[in-house]
Formats: structure tokens, sequence, C-alpha cells
């Protein structure tokens, strides 16, 4: 098993994150991986540069710069070079692994929150053409997870519910285009949260004058992209989280999944239901 890991564009701890992948093994056989930021990550993210990959883990969060002004972010869409590369990419049926904060990457680009299947806006957007408001984030939350989906590859050796402490977010997910996994017990609610967009301005955990509609629940799905296999996992926020047991073989698992010949088959077929 030999994964890329992509980052950038959002701070991280790296040696407790890298470790996960240096401990994680598949079928008994250790992973082996590679690691590329952006702006590096935007030249290989291609069929061509993949191509030895079983799969992809998306631990980033390109397009967006922090201005620590008025507007406090800017948003840059990507090359039409690196779309046409990407959607390639997907049409090649590369797995690939969606963590956390990579649910906000490139808001420029419309059609990545198609790709992911929901989008968080640090400012107020639209996204599969509804306007929505910026989104909310709550840190070091204990949780329950609730399993949906106990015989999916992805959830196999958890319990039917398990806690972990992580961020949660407040934001629009595609329900209708994805395959709920797990779900938290927690109250997916405006007053829970904090506004993104007063954080950019300074003004950390703070929801004044800020409003959000309830929120999906749900915190790990798959779906196709094209004909690829995708999985989101909303664990990951940092140290605490990555050593959790069960964050470690929810990752193990949707690497293994997103990298296997029945995800494949599973994510062409229903690309061609579409067509």
């Amino acid at each position: 098993m030999r994964i890329l890991i992509v980052t950038g564009g959002h701070p991280f701890e790296t040696e407790p994150f890298f470790s996960v992948f240096d401990d994680m093994h598949i079928d008994g056989i250790s992973v082996q991986w590679d690691h590329v930021a952006h702006p590096e990550a935007q030249r290989v993210l291609n069929v061509a540069d993949t191509a030895n990959y079983d799969a992809l883990v998306m631990y980033d969060m390109p397009g967006i710069t922090f201005t620590g002004g008025n507007p406090p972010a800017e948003f840059t869409a990507p090359s039409e070079a690196f779309q046409r590369g990407y959607l390639e990419l997907l049409d090649a049926g590369r797995g690939l692994v969606f963590l956390h904060y990579a649910i906000a990457s490139w808001p420029a680009w419309p059609e990545f929150s198609t790709i992911v299947g929901g989008r968080f806006l640090y400012q107020p957007g639209e996204v599969d053409g509804q306007a929505w408001p910026d989104s909310g984030y709550v840190f070091d939350v204990t949780h329950t997870v609730e399993v949906l989906e106990p015989e999916h590859p992805i959830c196999a050796g958890l319990e039917p519910s398990f806690d972990i402490i992580d961020e949660l977010y407040l934001f629009p997910v595609l329900e209708d285009q994805i395959v709920p996994l797990m779900r938290s017990r927690f109250k997916f609610v405006d007053t829970n949260f904090s506004s993104a967009d007063l954080a950019i301005r300074g003004v950390r955990d703070s929801r004044d004058g800020w409003n959000h509609p309830a929120g999906s629940d749900l915190v790990a799905w798959v779906k196709h992209a094209r004909n690829s296999p995708l999985a989101y996992i909303q664990f990951a926020d940092g140290p605490v989280t990555y050593a959790d047991a069960n964050y470690r073989r929810v990752l193990a698992n949707a690497v293994s999944w997103a990298a296997s010949d029945k995800a494949h088959e599973w994510a062409r077929a229903r690309r061609n239901a579409e067509m």
C-alpha cells in the first residue's frame, strides 16, 4: 500500500500527524507514504504523477490567503490547467480520503464542493447554487459518534458508538449526493458554534451577530467523484485526535477502502448510473 499525503494552506503539528501513518498497517503490512505540500502539490495532482499511489490523503486547504485586514481572506481559484488535471485524476479513479479542514479547500472553485460533498465557508458564499452564511466551528468537543453503516469497510472494528475529542464544524453538506457512515450526537445549531468570519477578523470564539441554519450532524461519509471513490472524515484537528485509537482505525480503514478494487467498482457503477 503506497499513499500520497497532501498538505498546505493550514498549520498542523507535523510530527504527531505523520506518526499516524508511520504506525499504520493494512492487512498486516506497513503503509508506505510520501508527502507533498502546496504549492508543489498543484504540480503533481494529475494522472501521471499520482499513477504509483494506491490512494491520496488530502489534509490541505489551498486557495485561501488570510490577510489580517479587510477583507480578511482572499480566495484564489486554481488554474484551468490544474482543474483539468484534477478532473482527469478523478476520471482515472484515484482513491481519495479527505480529512477535516480539507472541506474548506478552493472556495473560488464552485465544483470542488460537489467533488467532496460539502464546503466549510470562511466567508458567506454559495454551495451547489444555494447561499449560505459563513460556517461555524467549536474546538475540543468531547462528543459521541454513532456508526450508521456497520457493514461498511470504513466502519470495520468500531463499536456502535464511541466518544472522541475534536473540533466540530457547522457547514452545508450535500446529503443527497453522499452515503453517510457516521453522525455525531452533538447539537449542530448555531448557538453551539462560533463564526468563522469573526475568527479570521481577529475575534475568536464569538457568534456576535452571526446566525446559521441548523446543520448536518454527519461526520463521515463516502461518495463517488466521477470514477473516484472518495471518503470524507471530519476528525483530525490535532494531536489529541491523532492519537485516538478510533480515529486511527477509521483512517486506516478509509485508506484501505479508497484503494480497494471494490470501492473503485462501486464508484464506477454510481457514475455509470448517472449517465
